[in-house]
């Protein structure tokens, strides 16, 4: 006989589940990963230096009222202000050298954009599936 008392656990979770992050805070929260491919792009005679600009607007329009989208937009900002501060100091190096470092810094500015890239698209999928995605390499500047 089985005790009335005695609780039976939670059933698991689906796989479709989110953790109750509605479809319009992922939504946000990828767009939030996607506007740095964005503005890098738009500002790519710059040097992409507009990476940050597009997870900068979403954090500030939605961090009062979406808590996920609050997050992935920070995440993405950092993660992005953390790729535009390494550019520049590639770019420093040869400049600062007469030429000389861009032999260096070219190829590091290369795979830094194609792992820059993959992360980005890998945060997108995962903000999109409500799971909270971290950037294995960010200086942590917004909390």
């Amino acid at each position: 006989m089985t005790d009335p008392h005695e609780s039976t656990p939670p059933p698991p979770p689906s796989p479709g589940d989110t953790g109750g992050i509605s479809a319009e805070q992922r939504q946000w929260a990828m767009f939030a990963h996607l506007s740095a491919l964005l503005g890098g792009l738009i500002t790519g005679w710059a040097g992409g230096i507009g990476c940050f600009l597009g997870p900068l607007v979403i954090w500030l329009l939605k961090r009062e009222t979406m808590p996920f989208v609050d997050d992935q937009a920070k995440e993405a900002l950092n993660f992005n202000i953390t790729l535009a501060g390494l550019f520049l100091i590639l770019f420093l190096l040869g400049f600062l050298t007469l030429g000389i470092g861009f032999i260096i810094a070219i190829p590091v500015m290369l795979i830094v954009g194609v792992a820059a890239l993959v992360f980005i698209v890998i945060a997108a999928i995962k903000s999109n599936e409500g799971v909270a995605y971290r950037y294995p390499i960010a200086l942590r500047l917004i909390k």
